[in-house]
């Protein structure tokens, strides 16, 4: 900031052929504008003005270096203008990692670029723990409680796991009471593509934890084959709620053992730790929060992540 104090000092007296009027311009004493100028002359190792007693004129050297700082100012001024444009409008390339089950949120994203048409969108399906400043994602969707003191984190909603399989299912091996008698059926399973672990199913038993030996008739690492196996009879699966309105709607999925398993799961948006949001992140966090999970109307507030 010195460095940029002594360039206006110097374009100032350069442009008004005097150090007094720069001074004047400047609001400092013309002392100042001269032991500034002193200086950066004696950092470049270069004479920028010819001093006299009426006047100052440029060194060729001078003439030159003024030329550059003008440029200089200019990006200056052009950078300035540009950052209150965006705080008018929010536009700009937007970095966002999502879960691999962020093909069913994009309805709300789709909607989100209708609202938001100069905000480009750059996706990335993953449901590895990315790092997000290193990485240089703008924001990161995740499900449960991410600890990161660099992030801000805020709720933008509630899911509940369902186990569902399709009605001809249920009418060809029976519907289970228990979880228990999950033993006896064609079970679906996520595996989690991070770890390769199969994801374990919520399942509760007198309000404690159930541990089955879960039968395991297909695996898939995205929930959309699950979907589509439990919709054409080949076993139950467990999926969360966002995933299967529509079908749950329409009937062609059915729930079973809802109050034997844990009810509710989160859903975060996560972005580097700033004092000012970029008018572009703002609104893609108030979007995401008022619209991606309607149904609860959860929206946390903005905190540090812990």
């Amino acid at each position: 900031m010195d460095s940029l104090g002594a360039l206006n000092a110097f374009v100032q007296a350069a442009e008004a052929r005097s150090f007094t009027e720069a001074a004047t311009q400047l609001g400092v004493s013309p002392s100042a504008v001269g032991k500034a100028i002193a200086r950066l002359e004696e950092r470049l190792s270069v004479r920028l003005f010819h001093r006299s007693t009426r006047s100052v004129t440029l060194t060729p050297e001078g003439t030159l270096f003024l030329e550059r700082c003008r440029r200089i100012f200019c990006e200056v001024e052009a950078a300035e203008a540009e950052l209150v444009q965006t705080k008018e409008a929010p536009r700009g390339k937007l970095r966002v990692s999502l879960p691999m089950a962020g093909m069913l949120l994009m309805p709300t994203l789709t909607a989100f670029m209708r609202a938001y048409p100069e905000v480009e969108i750059d996706l990335d399906f993953s449901d590895r723990m990315v790092d997000v400043i290193e990485e240089g994602f703008d924001a990161v969707i995740r499900s449960g409680e991410l600890g990161d003191s660099r992030l801000m984190t805020r709720q933008i909603g509630t899911f509940h796991p369902y186990l569902v399989a399709s009605p001809a299912y249920f009418e060809r091996h029976g519907t289970p009471t228990a979880p228990r008698d999950l033993k006896q059926h064609h079970c679906l399973h996520h595996r989690f593509p991070s770890t390769g672990k199969l994801e374990p199913w919520p399942l509760m038993d007198g309000g404690t934890a159930a541990s089955v030996d879960l039968p395991v008739t297909a695996v898939s690492n995205a929930l959309d084959p699950l979907i589509h196996m439990a919709e054409e009879g080949l076993g139950i699966a467990c999926l969360p709620d966002f995933t299967i309105r529509r079908q749950m709607r329409e009937g062609t999925l059915v729930a079973v053992l809802e109050n034997q398993l844990r009810r509710c799961g989160t859903y975060r948006i996560l972005w580097p730790s700033s004092r000012h949001l970029s008018p572009k992140l703002r609104v893609f966090v108030d979007f995401m929060a008022a619209n991606l999970f309607p149904a609860h109307g959860v929206a946390g507030t903005d905190s540090g992540a812990a």
